[in-house]
């Protein structure tokens, strides 16, 4: 007997079955309470246990009054840490960067609280990392990155050995979804030279706080609208056709200035993002 397909549940699906409505579960995916999969579309699908996890934002929110971050805090408690067994035992793709987090964490002999207070986090946050790999920014998984000296392609399993020389147009390979609202698919796989990205940013994505890191970096707007800033006080507004190129130890942060979505290729050489 073949194994049951999974169920997935559209937007508007599961707002109805949280008793909520669709827009309030996009404003909590930008809270990082659920983070659902990605159609090859990009549309959103809500798993069952997503669903669950909806109905528990819902009750702490109408029941007990907590905001955002309390809500994030009781869903942890519940949850509590898993075991190594546990979090070895996961291998799906979509859970790698928390698996890789949690293992740098533990070779370093770090708690969850020690490591959250030097990146200036949540502990909350941090453990939803390393489980769900999904809730936090670009900014704030790059200085996490940067903390247990790697990258954040590394995280995300971009330098694998096994390298496909071409990419056909749509069989882009994804980074795991860590952040609402980012989509980061690879042009060119393995250790090369160069980290060449396609972005997808969907409206009002943003890195959510400024980064740097060594190396030098180009980007490129196939469609829509971004806005760069350099060092806190440079801002670049850019449109389709547009293209900036910039030193990546300069603090940079940047923004989806478009009402649809915005498509960046992203260069950065050598590979320090």
């Amino acid at each position: 007997m073949s194994d049951a397909i999974p169920v997935r549940y559209k937007v508007a699906e599961a707002a109805r079955l949280a008793g909520v409505s669709a827009s309030t579960l996009r404003l909590w995916e930008t809270q990082g309470l659920v983070v659902p999969e990605r159609s090859a579309t990009g549309h959103r699908q809500y798993s069952e246990s997503d669903v669950a996890q909806l109905k528990r934002v819902s009750w702490f929110r109408a029941e007990r009054g907590l905001n955002p971050a309390a809500i994030r805090e009781a869903l942890e408690a519940e949850a509590g840490e898993p075991d190594d067994a546990t979090a070895a035992a996961d291998t799906s793709p979509a859970s790698q960067v928390g698996r890789k987090l949690r293992s740098l964490r533990h070779a370093a002999g770090k708690t969850l609280e020690q490591v959250a207070g030097d990146i200036g986090i949540a502990a909350s946050v941090l453990s939803t990392l390393e489980r769900t790999s999904q809730g936090v920014s670009v900014a704030v998984l790059h200085n996490l990155a940067e903390y247990f000296g790697t990258t954040v392609s590394s995280l995300s399993g971009e330098d694998e050995p096994d390298i496909r020389a071409l990419v056909r147009s749509g069989e882009w390979r994804t980074w795991p979804r860590t952040t609402p609202g980012v989509t980061v698919q690879l042009l060119a796989e393995g250790r090369n030279q160069m980290d060449c990205h396609r972005f997808v940013l969907e409206p009002g994505a943003s890195s959510e706080g400024a980064y740097k890191h060594e190396g030098e970096e180009f980007v490129y707007v196939l469609s829509g609208r971004v806005e760069f800033v350099l060092d806190s006080d440079q801002f670049y507004d850019l449109s389709a056709g547009d293209s900036l190129y910039f030193e990546s130890r300069r603090h940079h942060a940047w923004s989806n200035r478009h009402d649809g979505e915005t498509v960046l290729l992203w260069i950065n050489t050598p590979p320090t993002f």
